[in-house]
């Protein structure tokens, strides 16, 4: 076999080789995660139930079906979910909508965002946000060649999407949407014309938040949490009271106070307040730094896909997964308003984590099956 053969078949091997640290690290947060969820809900939970790791056992369940997910979005070409985006999206748009239908939705804290089948419930927006995402991608490439009509059609597709979901209310989806599907149009036609739609999408925001006197709440509880420290400000004052607790070492897994009736949401939305708590400053830089490793393995591949289309398929469900991370994290860190955000990954959910998952899965897919040549920047 000559030495050009051998590189080619070198080459082919490299191709097929998936990158360890897109599933690795990911897997490692996971298992972090289920470690922080049962060590802040053994003690509410202790004499409830059967067993006082209930909840991280629940939760390490919900893993095993994610991982099963990202076998799923892994082993499928991506060219698949290209091809049934558009079918895929409608039904995630149903999806939502049925969350209106009596006996179908449940409402819990105020929104009807879950369905409900049999003992089962999940929430179809995370579904919505991934299809709609992939199918950006396609239509974006379909109508390349006209900027204009490009934008139009990414735009009409994003109201047509945020409509259901205002209504459940869920504005914190509908801001991921709007930011995700700007994103994809920037990686493929600059920032102009996104520029120009965030002056009007601000000002439609201001709107969104001033109809309803819980948002303008929660604006309040940002501004100053010490207003009504014990209602609107209670979660934010608390989150930051676990970081401080936790100081550089943090108090020690399972040793946290916050958690202790104190801490709202500490296993959902706040786990990263809870990490901050019992392993302090060098847990929730590890953590960070963990993503953002995991980010520059993305935008490596990202470089090396010779396909702008697969290229572009990893850049948007990349965003999927950094963007709901940076709003869970400045929220917690009040660098932003809370938006009940889960952190990937880590939250307790079930839909969310395997809706995480089969996004790697696919990211997986769209790295292996993409070709590897450089694309110009390693």
């Amino acid at each position: 076999m000559s030495s050009e053969d051998l590189r080619i078949k070198e080459h082919d091997r490299d191709k097929k080789r998936p990158d360890v640290l897109l599933w690795l690290i990911p897997f490692l947060l996971n298992g972090l995660g289920i470690l922080i969820i049962t060590s802040t809900t053994t003690p509410k939970i202790f004499g409830e139930s059967g067993s006082p790791f209930w909840v991280g056992v629940k939760q390490f369940r919900w893993m095993g079906l994610g991982l099963m997910a990202f076998l799923v979005g892994w082993r499928v070409r991506p060219q698949t979910w290209l091809r049934s985006s558009g079918p895929l999206w409608v039904l995630s748009l149903m999806g939502v909508l049925a969350t209106k239908l009596p006996g179908v939705g449940v409402t819990v804290g105020g929104a009807r965002r879950w369905i409900r089948l049999g003992g089962l419930s999940f929430q179809p927006g995370e579904v919505l946000y991934l299809f709609l995402t992939i199918h950006m991608v396609k239509m974006l490439f379909k109508n390349d060649r006209d900027v204009v009509k490009s934008f139009l059609v990414t735009m009409a597709l994003v109201v047509v999407s945020a409509v259901p979901l205002l209504a459940q209310p869920d504005l914190g989806t509908t801001i991921l949407i709007y930011v995700t599907a700007m994103g994809l149009f920037v990686e493929r036609h600059g920032w102009r014309l996104p520029l120009i739609s965030g002056l009007f999408g601000g000002v439609l925001l201001v709107i969104l938040i001033l109809v309803e006197p819980y948002r303008m709440r929660r604006i309040f509880a940002f501004v100053d949490p010490f207003r009504d420290p014990l209602d609107t400000g209670f979660q934010a004052i608390q989150g930051l009271i676990a970081f401080h607790n936790g100081g550089l070492w943090g108090t020690g897994l399972g040793h946290g106070f916050q958690k202790l009736q104190y801490l709202p949401a500490a296993y959902t939305d706040f786990v990263f307040a809870a990490l901050g708590e019992e392993m302090g400053l060098v847990g929730t830089l590890g953590v960070l730094g963990a993503f953002w490793l995991w980010s520059t393995r993305i935008k490596r591949n990202y470089f090396m896909l010779e396909d702008d289309l697969l290229a572009s398929l990893l850049w948007g469900i990349g965003l999927t997964i950094v963007l709901p991370l940076l709003v869970n994290v400045a929220g917690v860190t009040k660098l932003m308003p809370l938006t009940g955000m889960p952190l990937p990954f880590m939250s307790y959910g079930g839909t969310s984590l395997v809706m995480m998952w089969f996004r790697l899965g696919v990211i997986l897919g769209t790295v292996t099956w993409g070709s590897q040549a450089k694309r110009g920047l390693t």
